[in-house]
């Protein structure tokens, strides 16, 4: 598996009446209370437990896709040493699974994803449920909502968990991607790109982690805003300054004044160096989703000058 850095191993869930912070004050209610319905997964855990940081992420990858079948506490051993002492747990990371007020079943110390799902199920089905068709679906909307809150670190886990119980996930492998890159690891998230499956090269989610990878790249060699800005200004005609403006304001996080000056650049010139313009517009249109307004601003504009 690819070296993916270090997370915080207490990813916010998205959903906080499934997966939640639990404290020795609300241990009975949110444990031992909810089991006695639906079966409860107790992580213990601490932020300096290297282990946890994978366990974490992928156990509620798994807990998320059994949807709703149970439920995961967190539990940080550093500030709740009571219950930690009274469980017994004498390494981290430690995981119980309690039903009707009792622990049914645990282990110690980090598992592979296939052992984590093959342990939520047996817990699910220990409180007589079972786990739902689409799992994997759940879990992979849980990591995009990672990514999509910051939470790079914790969103490539799980998308590499997935990739553990499905080989084939053309999102898992784009979003694996996407989440390195997100962690400024560009090299890890081009040998994922490039170690997915052939068929999957056209796959729009590819070709967008594709487009964000070359973007990366080129925010890695702009040059400072500012600097470019004033460049642009004292000479106007000067297309690879405004051309490099552009690649530095998407580096910044500034996607739609990048726009607006490659669509200036198309204007003054949409032939050269090869059409560069019109090329960077496609690659920040395909980095991003369709539906964005930037994109559909953006190719309403630009097809209003190519068309005019």
């Amino acid at each position: 598996m690819l070296e993916l850095g270090q997370g915080n191993g207490a990813a916010a869930p998205a959903d906080s009446d499934l997966i939640k912070d639990v404290s020795e004050a609300t241990f009975m209610a949110d444990v031992v209370d909810v089991s006695m319905t639906v079966p409860v997964i107790v992580d213990f855990w601490a932020p300096w437990c290297g282990p946890c940081k994978t366990l974490g992420p992928a156990l509620e990858a798994a807990v998320t896709a059994a949807g709703g079948a149970v439920k995961m506490a967190k539990i940080n051993v550093d500030e709740n040493q009571g219950i930690a002492g009274q469980m017994q747990v004498q390494s981290i990371p430690t995981v119980y699974a309690f039903f009707q007020g009792q622990p049914i079943d645990g282990f110690q110390g980090a598992l592979p994803p296939s052992e984590i799902e093959a342990f939520v199920t047996k817990v699910v089905e220990a409180g007589g449920g079972q786990m739902p068709d689409g799992g994997l679906d759940d879990a992979l909307a849980a990591a995009e909502e990672m990514l999509t809150e910051g939470q790079a670190q914790d969103a490539a886990e799980t998308f590499a968990a997935i990739l553990e119980q499905d080989t084939d996930n053309v999102a898992a492998f784009a979003g694996l991607a996407r989440a390195n890159i997100a962690l400024g690891a560009l090299d890890q998230a081009e040998a994922v790109l490039n170690g997915a499956p052939a068929e999957f090269t056209e796959a729009p989610e590819v070709e967008a982690a594709h487009a964000q990878l070359e973007l990366a790249r080129q925010a890695e060699n702009a040059g400072p805003v500012a600097e470019l800005r004033a460049l642009v200004e004292a000479e106007p005609d000067n297309y690879q300054a405004r051309l490099d403006l552009a690649q530095a304001l998407h580096g910044a996080g500034e996607v739609e004044a990048a726009v607006d000056e490659l669509l200036d650049l198309f204007r003054r010139d949409r032939e050269w160096n090869d059409g560069a313009a019109k090329a960077q517009l496609f690659t920040i249109f395909e980095a991003l989703k369709p539906n964005d307004p930037v994109v559909l601003n953006g190719r309403r504009k630009l097809s209003s000058m190519i068309f005019a």
